[in-house]
C-alpha cells in the first residue's frame, strides 16, 4: 500500500514539476520575461499564487547574469522562488539552493551564465524551464 501512494505522490510531483517548467519556458519564449523572471513567477503561479504578481519584477536585475554575465538569472530566479516560498524557514531555503546550483553545475557544468551562453541564448528558453521544473521537484510539491 504505502508503495502505491508513494507513487501517486511522484507522479503528482512530477506532474507539478513538469508543468512549472511549461510555463517558465512559455514565459521566457513570450519575450515578456527574462530567465530569472519566467522562474520566480512559474512557481510563484503554481505555489504561492496569492502573491502579487509585483513580486516578479523583484528578479528584473537579475537576467543575462544579472548583467555581468556571472551567475545564470534562472539559477538567481530559483533561489528568489524557494525563498518566497519558504520565506519562514530559511535553513531549507539554503539547504534547497545549495542543491540546485549542485544540480544546474551537473546538468551545465556551470553557473556563470558566460560560460554557458557562450556559443549563444538558443538553450536559454529549455534551461529556464528545466530550472523551474527542478525547483518544483526540490520544494517536493
Amino acid at each position: 500500500m504505502f508503495w502505491s501512494r508513494q507513487k501517486t505522490v511522484e507522479a503528482v510531483t512530477e506532474g507539478v514539476a513538469e508543468k512549472v517548467a511549461i510555463e517558465a519556458e512559455g514565459f521566457y519564449r513570450s519575450g515578456r520575461m527574462h530567465c530569472a523572471e519566467a522562474v520566480l513567477a512559474a512557481v510563484k503561479n503554481n505555489f504561492v499564487p496569492t502573491v502579487s504578481d509585483d513580486v516578479v519584477r523583484l528578479a528584473a536585475g537579475f537576467g543575462g547574469g544579472s548583467g555581468s554575465g556571472c551567475i545564470c538569472g534562472a539559477v538567481a530566479g530559483g533561489t528568489m522562488a524557494l525563498g518566497l516560498v519558504l520565506q519562514n524557514d530559511k535553513k531549507k531555503v539554503a539547504q534547497l539552493t545549495r542543491e540546485l546550483h549542485r544540480w544546474f553545475k551537473e546538468q551545465y557544468g556551470a553557473t556563470c551564465c558566460k560560460v554557458i551562453t557562450a556559443k549563444g541564448k538558443s538553450g536559454c528558453p529549455l534551461l529556464t524551464g528545466n530550472v523551474a521544473g527542478k525547483v518544483a521537484e526540490l520544494l517536493g510539491v
